[in-house]
């Protein structure tokens, strides 16, 4: 048996009938960017989230080298993030001359540690200097947002969430009220890359705000800097969503919460079988709680014992089993970024999750059977 980390194929069978019809609607209109379906999209994804304003760029990249930007965070300013994550949360810093500033992950639940943004807020030399915080939502799970709207509050700071991997997640108040990842801060940026919860045919983003001006910049950004066409109040870039994926990306939307529902299933799925089979004592499951939901874009594993991580990716990759490892070094040790003077040694927690963490099949279309043969063979290699 093969079974992929994810398979596109299987949900392209479900909407076959739909995305064909949709595609040829588009070509036979002749608009193929920035057109209907766009604009669309935007109020439709603003409606879900809840959000004023939902702006489409060219995909998750940019929609954070936009929002760095549009809050005019230049050479001189810092901005606070973690090292463990996608290349793209930083470099939207540093492509705006901007430094960024790492802060450690939480134990298990891979997130940044809230506890340790603030003690740089309140103790870096230059915190005067510090104009923002990138915080990632990983793997699907949403930051603290509540003590998050805190910190924003109480530091007067800007907050640009990251949540390209998060859509859907939702963090449950002390009040009872709920919010979704990427609407407490200026700005939350989301990635339409084919293989995320909401995924496109191709490349796509979105920027959203509950601010008038910080939308009209991004608007005006994603395509030169211009609010007229050839009339350009600032230098921008090319950064627009086609129609193509617009209309692709409207049909998925709709299928987002059950999309979502069936991934928490598949979740508790592997815990069951991880427990059944008395694997716990070799493997930590991903971190959840109660007041938090878990979207799992990734299903990442921990093992207890870091030196069998890539033993076990090897050994999966023989049966046939699909695995990924999200990061396998944290950002601060990248060579590009040894001018920020990280060491080894700076960052305990991202450098064990990057040594022993491992991502496994996870996609709504993954059958039973197959999480059976993932956790059959896992159990396999930790008995030899």
């Amino acid at each position: 048996m093969k079974v992929p980390l994810f398979d596109l194929t299987r949900q392209y069978e479900n909407l076959k009938k739909d995305v064909l019809k949709k595609l040829d609607a588009v070509f036979t209109s002749g608009n193929v960017v920035m057109g209907s379906n766009v604009k669309s999209l935007e109020k439709e994804i603003s409606n879900y989230l809840g959000s004023k304003y939902a702006i489409s760029v060219a995909n998750g990249s940019d929609a954070l080298r936009l929002s760095v930007k549009a809050l005019d965070i230049k050479n001189g300013d810092y901005v606070i993030t973690t090292p463990y994550t996608f290349f793209a949360t930083v470099s939207a810093i540093v492509l705006n001359d901007a430094k960024p500033i790492f802060v450690d992950i939480e134990e298990k639940y891979y997130n940044i540690d809230l506890d340790q943004v603030e003690d740089v807020l309140n103790n870096h030399p230059e915190k005067e200097k510090i104009k923002a915080i990138i915080p990632v939502h990983l793997f699907g799970k949403s930051v603290d947002l509540e003590r998050l709207e805190k910190i924003k509050k109480k530091y007067n700071i800007k907050i640009i969430e990251d949540a390209a991997q998060s859509i859907g997640s939702v963090w449950h108040y002390s009040n009872g009220e709920k919010k979704l990842t990427g609407t407490v801060g200026n700005f939350g940026i989301y990635s339409f890359f084919p293989t995320k919860n909401l995924g496109g045919y191709g490349d796509g983003g979105m920027v959203v705000t509950n601010d008038e001006y910080l939308a009209d910049r991004i608007r005006r950004l994603r395509v030169h800097g211009s609010s007229k066409k050839y009339f350009h109040e600032e230098v921008g870039y090319n950064s627009r969503l086609d129609e193509v994926q617009a209309a692709i990306l409207r049909i998925k939307l709709k299928k987002l919460d059950e999309y979502i529902d069936k991934r928490i299933k598949k979740a508790k799925n592997y815990e069951e079988l991880f427990q059944s089979h008395e694997l716990d004592k070799h493997i930590d499951f991903p971190a959840y709680f109660n007041n938090r939901t878990h979207v799992y874009h990734q299903y990442v594993i921990t093992l207890k014992d870091p030196k069998y991580r890539d033993k076990l990716k090897s050994y999966l990759n023989e049966y046939g089993i699909g695995t990924s490892i999200y990061y396998p070094l944290g950002l601060h040790l990248q060579k590009c970024f040894a001018d920020l003077g990280y060491k080894e040694g700076d960052f305990p927690v991202t450098e064990k999750a990057s040594k022993s963490s491992l991502a496994l099949p996870m996609f709504p279309e993954l059958t039973k059977k197959e999480q059976e043969y993932v956790v059959k063979v896992i159990k396999q290699f930790f008995k030899k």
